[in-house]
């Protein structure tokens, strides 16, 4: 069976919604996909459907409230038994919704659409949770552990989620019998038609609870806080969700738990950065040191290393060191490490100091600034027409 859609999705709205604006997608979605307008399509009726459903819910203040607040288990009728007005609510008269919303022509030709026991009374998945953690650069380069707290829906262990008091249990519905359903037939001008709806006894449980559970009040469900531990794997990125399976949503009917999605957030680093597995640094290195070449003590995640940069190094080259970067995600290899090196250009000389670089810049030729002598015999070039 397909998963459900949210029903804000379903009507093309974002959760918070107004009744002005939920009336109005309802109605222009319920005229596109009603069966009249659409003979033996099939597709457009369950979408009928799914949009009568989602309307049910979301145009009843008290449904909408618990839908808001659990998802579909605050409104699924067949949870715990269903007493008469119990469980998390239910659909009421199946998609027996006001016709008078989409206008009189529709309502002469269609009841509501039954939905049907089977379907109502089918496992149903529980709901997902997303979840937020933030963590420092190292963490999320090494790994580490993280708890996360969850509020969500589970089973009631008082009853076992039957939403029965101890030692006691549900019983069969006298009205519709166990079937979820009561059927009605009426005469029309196109003849005979039999409609189905969900029975308002027990609200398409086909039980009913007489002495409900005490902690839950006979829901069969309680919300409950819990911590989880989640292994952050080394390698993580920004940005990235981690998914663990079960810790979401009780499900319904035996059905399984969602899951819980844990979005990942990384703290800027005041040295390094990274691209994908790749780690970057840039390094300022003095105007000597970049003329002379020099041995650099360089930061790296593994802690200060020894370093050979070249004499005659040029501001912003960049030396690669392979295998010091960030851990591969389910991999014990590494990425790189990209080194950039920027040459300090030294302010606030003494006279001394003018003095010796002048006489450096004096003792220069063409051989120790090549490129700067390329430049400007292209300039020339460039100019001397």
């Amino acid at each position: 069976m397909a998963e459900k859609r949210d029903y804000y999705e379903v009507l093309g709205l974002t959760k918070g919604a107004g009744e002005d604006e939920i009336k109005k997608a309802y109605r222009k979605l319920a005229k596109q996909y009603h069966p009249d307008m659409n003979p033996g399509d099939k597709a457009a009726e369950a979408k009928f459907k799914e949009v009568s459903e989602a309307y049910e819910v979301l145009s009843d203040p008290e449904k909408k409230q618990r839908y808001d607040q659990f998802g579909f288990a605050g409104v699924d009728p067949n949870y715990g038994a269903g007493q008469p007005g119990g469980g998390f609510g239910g659909f009421g008269g199946g998609f027996g919704f006001d016709m008078g919303d989409i206008g009189d022509i529709f309502s002469s030709f269609f009841g509501g659409f039954g939905g049907g026991a089977a379907s109502r009374n089918a496992p149903r998945r529980g709901d997902d949770i997303e979840r937020s953690v933030t963590l420092t650069f190292e963490e999320a380069a090494f790994g580490c552990s993280k708890d996360v707290s969850v509020s969500r829906i589970e089973r009631c262990d008082v009853c076992e989620g039957s939403g029965a008091a101890k030692g006691t249990s549900a019983e069969t519905c006298p009205t519709c019998h166990g079937s979820g359903q009561v059927r009605a037939t009426r005469r029309t001008a196109l003849g005979t038609i039999s409609t189905a709806a969900v029975c308002d006894t027990c609200e398409g449980a086909g039980k009913i609870v007489k002495n409900p559970c005490e902690s839950c009040r006979g829901q069969g469900l309680v919300r409950k806080n819990r911590t989880i531990k989640v292994t952050i794997p080394a390698g993580i990125n920004h940005g990235q969700t981690i998914i663990i399976r079960g810790q979401g949503g009780h499900g319904l009917n035996n059905g399984p738990s969602g899951d819980l999605h844990v979005v990942v957030s990384i703290k800027k680093h005041e040295i390094f950065s990274r691209d994908g597995d790749t780690l970057l640094c840039t390094v300022p290195i003095s105007f000597a040191e970049a003329a002379l070449g020099a041995e650099l003590e360089i930061p790296s995640l593994d802690g200060p290393m020894k370093y050979t940069i070249p004499e005659g190094v040029q501001s912003g080259t960049v030396f690669r060191i392979k295998n010091k970067g960030i851990q591969k995600i389910n991999s014990k290899q590494r990425g790189d490490y990209l080194l950039t090196v920027v040459v300090e250009t030294p302010r606030n000389l003494n006279s001394k100091q003018k003095e010796l670089l002048t006489q450096l810049a004096a003792s220069m030729d063409d051989k120790n600034n090549t490129e700067q002598k390329s430049f400007f015999g292209k300039m020339k070039d460039l100019f001397k027409n």
